[in-house]
């Protein structure tokens, strides 16, 4: 029976906050460029240029809602991914593939601690390869390892 581990909780909690405070900035700057007097007069040369904080509340914007934009689509790529221990192959993604017999070692010292441990294995043309697997990636991580660990033993 395989065993799976979705993308954790916490990753798409941040990558929901991280989208939030984007928004949050492009309101806040569009408000102070726009909206309030009292700034835009204190940020307004005797010549009416805007200077130092008008000029970066009036062009940032567009770079915040842009990366608002892409941490979303980010977010709806990621969401659905998972890390699947079958019987045969750890899969990691669509194209990314790690045979049992190939895996050399697992180096779980710091799964405990830090909550992540590495799976040494030897790719198609015979390089050593070392992949660290998260819990800050994947939930379900334990349950993977101890079907790896039970797998290759």
């Amino acid at each position: 029976m395989p065993v799976e581990a979705p993308v954790s909780k916490f990753r798409l909690t941040n990558l929901k906050i991280y989208i939030a405070v984007c928004i949050a900035l492009v309101l806040w700057c569009v408000y102070d460029a726009h909206f309030n007097e009292t700034f835009r007069e204190k940020y307004t040369d005797a010549d009416g240029n805007p200077t130092g904080w008008l000029v970066i509340n009036q062009k940032a914007p567009p770079y915040f809602a842009g990366a608002a934009v892409l941490l979303a689509v980010y977010l709806f790529v990621i969401k659905n991914k998972k890390l699947v221990a079958d019987e045969n192959e750890l899969v990691i993604s669509a194209g990314k593939t790690i045979r049992y017999d190939a895996i050399q070692r697992i180096d779980k010292t710091y799964f405990k601690k830090r909550g992540f441990f590495i799976v040494t294995y030897k790719d198609e043309r015979g390089n050593d390869v070392n992949r660290a697997l998260s819990n800050r990636k994947y939930d379900n991580l334990g349950a993977v390892l101890d079907h790896l660990v039970a797998k290759i033993s």
